[in-house]
C-alpha cells in the first residue's frame, strides 16, 4: 500500500501524491540497516493540543466545570467533558473546530528541535503522520501552516494527512494514541507510545513490545537506533 503525503499548499488547499516506496520496502529497510522512515504524529506529539485546547475552552465557557491537565483520562477529550455535564461534549469539540486553533497551538518543549535534528540524520526519512478532524474548513490548512510556521517551508513536503495510519508505510510511529486501528491488522510499523497527560497513568503490560518515550528529553535516538539494528 502506498503513503499519500503533502507537497505543497495551494490557497489553503493541501495536493497529496503518492509516495513511491512500497510497504516491501519498509519492511526490508529496518532489516538490512538502510533507510529508516519514522512517522511523527503532530496534536499531542509536536503540538499542545491538551494545553491549548484547556486555555480556550476556559476562556469561551468561563462558568463551565473543566478537567485539569492532571485530571484527564483517556483519549477523547469531548468524551470525558461528555461525562462530566451533558451538554459539554459539543462545548468540547466546538474549540477544535474553530478557526484559528490547530495554528494557534504552542509546540511541545523539544519537539522542533528534536524533528529538525531526527530529519538530519543519515539514512532517515521523517514523515508528519496527523489525523485532521471531519469538520476540515479550518483544521487541513491550519496544519500546514503550522508545520511551516514552526518546522520551515520544507517540512510540507513531508506531511501526510490521513484518517487511517495503519495504511502508511514507515518503520515507526511516534503517537500519543494508545490504540491505533484501521483497516490494516499488521501496519508495518512499530508504535512508540507518546506519552502525555491523558495517556501518562496507562501502564504496559508486563512483557509488552510497546515502547514509550516519556518526553522530547527521553532518549529518541535510542529509539531510532535500535530500530536500525
Amino acid at each position: 500500500m502506498c503513503a499519500w503525503r503533502a507537497c505543497r499548499l495551494f490557497r489553503g488547499r493541501t495536493c497529496l501524491h503518492r509516495d513511491p516506496r512500497s510497504r516491501a520496502d519498509m519492511s526490508s529497510s529496518s532489516a538490512s540497516g538502510m533507510r529508516l522512515r519514522v512517522l511523527v504524529d503532530m496534536d499531542g506529539v509536536l503540538a499542545d493540543f491538551e494545553g491549548g485546547f484547556l486555555e480556550k475552552y476556559r476562556a469561551r465557557y468561563p462558568d463551565e466545570p473543566f478537567i485539569s491537565l492532571q485530571d484527564r483520562r483517556g483519549f477523547w477529550v469531548s468524551a470525558q467533558y461528555g461525562a462530566l455535564r451533558s451538554g459539554l461534549c459539543e462545548k468540547a469539540i466546538s474549540i477544535w473546530e474553530s478557526k484559528g486553533f490547530f495554528l494557534e497551538l504552542e509546540p511541545l518543549p523539544g519537539a522542533v528541535e528534536a524533528v529538525k535534528e531526527m530529519a538530519a540524520m543519515d539514512n532517515t526519512d521523517v514523515f508528519l503522520c496527523t489525523s485532521p478532524i471531519n469538520k476540515y474548513q479550518y483544521c487541513l490548512y491550519e496544519k500546514s501552516a503550522w508545520v511551516e510556521k514552526h518546522l520551515g517551508h520544507s517540512f510540507l513536503e513531508r506531511v501526510i494527512l490521513t484518517r487511517d495510519k495503519t495504511v502508511i508505510s514507515g518503520n515507526l510511529l511516534i503517537d500519543d494514541k494508545p490504540d491505533i486501528l484501521g483497516v490494516e491488522p499488521k501496519p508495518t510499523w512499530e508504535h512508540i507510545l507518546f506519552t502525555t497527560c491523558h495517556n501518562r497513568h496507562l501502564q504496559l503490560p508486563t512483557g509488552s513490545s510497546h515502547r514509550r518515550l516519556l518526553s522530547w528529553a527521553d532518549d529518541w535516538r535510542a529509539v531510532l537506533d535500535s530500530k536500525r539494528q
